[in-house]
C-alpha cells in the first residue's frame, strides 16, 4: 500500500463515523453566549482523535507544531498545543505562542475596519471603489468596479503581483535605490533586522496595482490586491492610522493584547513567537517575528492582506464576536445587518461561494466526502472563515455555535511542504468536533 493511500485509510480509521449533515436551520433571532470562557470537555473521543490526527501531521512533516482551539456555545472546550517550534524539537509549542496569521489577516484586520466603516456610512458596497481609491477613476477598466464585487473576488482583478522582483537584482542582491542596510530619512521602512526600504517604494506598489489588468470575464478569481490598499483607505476616511484604528476599535476593547503587527519591533518575547520560513531568497535567514508575506513586508509589515500575528485565544475572541453577529461581552462592534450581509454568499449564480471578504463552504458542500469538501461536509451553509498561507485557519458556525481556530507554521522550513493539504488535516480535525456532539 502506498504511503498516501495509507494516510487516507488511517484518517478514515481515526474518524470511524459516517458523515451526518446537520439539518438545523439558521435563525435570525438566535441569541448567543457572547463571551468566551474556558470549560474544557474531558472527552476520550475528542482527545484520542485529535491527538491521532496531529501526530500523523507532525510525523509526515505537515508542520513542526500546531495548535487547535475550539469553542462551543461560548466556551472554549478544547485548546491544545502539539509539537515544536521547528523540527529540531528544542522548543515545544505552548498555548500562548504567537503565530503569523498570513491571509487570515484579511478577515481579522482589513475586514473589521471595512465593516465598521460600512456601518458608519463612510463606505458603500455598491458604489464604485474608485470613490474611495481615486486613482481608479482614471482607469477605464477599474473605475466602475464596486466594493462588493472586489470583496467577493468577482471583479476580475489580478490575483497577485510579486513586488519583491522590483527590489531584487537577477543575482539575488538588493537594488541599492530601494534597499539599504542602515536606516535613514529616505530609507525608513524596516522589513527585517538590517533591511530598510525606501519609503517611496509603496507608491510604486500602488502604481502597479492601479495599472494591473482586469479580466473582462466576471467570475470568481481570488485576488488579494485590494487588501494592500485598505490601510490607506481606512486612514483617509477616518484620519486615524490603520493600525491605531484597529487597536482602538477592536483589539483593545476585546482585550486581545496579542493581536498585533510587527511583534519583533514591539518587543514581544522572541521565545514565544513561532518562526515561519527559512527564507533563502529575500531575508536570507529564518523569519521570526517579521511577516512572512513579501508584499506585506514591503509595506512595513502593516497591511490588509497579511501581517497580523496572534495567539489562538486572542484570535478566538474576534472570531467569537463575528459568530455572535457583532457582539462580544455585551459590546456591539459591528451591526447585525452588516455582519449578515458580509457573511452571506454574494454571487451563487456565478458559482462563487464567497461572502464579502469571508470565505464560505462550497455551494454543494454537504454532498461531498471529506477529502473534497471545504472546509468540512458538516459545516452549516451559514458558516464562514478564512485560511492563511502559513498554515492558519479560522471558522465560525453560528448554526452550531462553534468556533474553530487552527494555527501552524506549515511553511517551515519551506513553503514546499504541502502535507497539511494532502492529509486533509484541518477538515479531519473539524469533523471530530462535529461528530462529538
Amino acid at each position: 500500500m502506498n504511503l498516501k493511500l495509507h494516510h487516507v485509510f488511517y484518517l478514515g480509521f481515526v474518524l470511524l463515523q459516517v458523515f451526518s449533515v446537520h439539518a438545523q436551520s439558521y435563525s435570525p433571532n438566535r441569541t448567543y453566549n457572547d463571551t468566551l470562557d474556558y470549560r474544557p470537555v474531558n472527552s476520550d473521543f475528542i482527545n484520542t482523535k485529535v491527538d491521532s490526527i496531529m501526530t500523523l501531521g507532525i510525523k509526515n512533516q505537515a508542520f513542526p507544531g500546531a495548535q487547535v482551539l475550539v469553542a462551543k456555545n461560548g466556551s472554549i472546550i478544547f485548546h491544545k498545543a502539539y509539537g515544536f517550534h521547528t523540527y529540531d524539537s528544542l522548543r515545544p509549542v505552548k498555548n500562548d505562542d504567537l503565530y503569523d496569521l498570513a491571509s487570515v489577516t484579511k478577515v481579522t484586520a482589513a475586514l473589521p475596519a471595512i465593516m465598521k466603516l460600512v456601518d458608519a456610512g463612510k463606505l458603500d458596497l455598491d458604489s464604485p471603489f474608485s470613490t474611495y481609491w481615486t486613482p481608479w477613476k482614471r482607469r477605464r477598466d477599474k473605475r466602475d468596479l464596486t466594493l462588493r464585487e472586489i470583496l467577493a473576488h468577482q471583479a476580475g482583478l489580478e490575483p497577485y503581483i510579486v513586488f519583491l522582483s522590483d527590489v531584487l537584482k537577477k543575482d539575488g542582491s538588493f537594488k541599492h535605490r530601494f534597499v539599504r542596510d542602515k536606516k535613514s530619512r529616505r530609507f525608513s521602512v524596516q522589513t527585517y533586522n538590517n533591511l530598510w526600504l525606501n519609503k517611496r517604494f509603496v507608491r510604486k506598489m500602488y502604481r502597479k496595482i492601479n495599472r494591473s489588468e482586469v479580466s473582462e470575464e466576471k467570475k470568481y478569481t481570488y485576488s488579494g490586491l485590494s487588501f494592500l490598499l485598505y490601510p490607506q483607505i481606512v486612514e483617509s476616511l477616518t484620519g486615524v492610522p490603520y493600525e491605531q484604528y484597529l487597536q482602538e476599535n477592536f483589539y483593545g476593547p476585546l482585550d486581545a493584547k496579542t493581536l498585533m503587527f510587527n511583534p519583533k519591533q514591539h518587543g514581544f518575547p522572541q521565545e514565544r513567537i513561532i518562526p515561519t520560513e527559512a527564507d533563502s531568497i529575500y531575508r536570507k535567514a529564518e523569519v521570526l517575528g517579521w511577516v512572512h508575506d513579501e508584499n506585506a513586508s514591503l509595506m512595513g509589515g502593516v497591511s490588509g492582506n497579511a501581517g497580523l500575528f496572534a495567539t489562538a485565544a486572542d484570535l478566538a475572541k474576534l472570531i467569537q464576536m463575528y459568530m455572535n453577529m457583532g457582539i462580544y461581552d455585551g459590546k456591539r462592534y459591528i451591526s447585525e445587518k452588516t455582519m449578515r450581509e458580509f457573511t452571506r454568499v454574494q454571487y451563487p449564480d456565478n458559482d462563487n461561494r464567497r461572502g464579502l471578504g469571508f470565505d464560505k463552504p462550497y455551494l454543494n458542500n454537504a454532498e461531498k466526502p471529506l477529502a473534497e469538501a471545504y472546509p468540512n461536509p458538516e459545516v452549516s451553509p451559514a458558516s464562514f472563515g478564512h485560511s492563511g498561507f502559513t498554515g492558519t485557519f479560522v471558522w465560525a458556525d453560528s448554526v452550531n455555535e462553534l468556533v474553530f481556530v487552527f494555527l501552524s507554521n506549515r511553511v517551515y522550513p519551506s513553503r514546499t511542504h504541502t502535507a497539511i493539504y494532502d492529509l486533509n488535516i484541518r477538515p479531519a480535525l473539524m469533523q471530530v468536533f462535529y461528530q462529538a456532539e
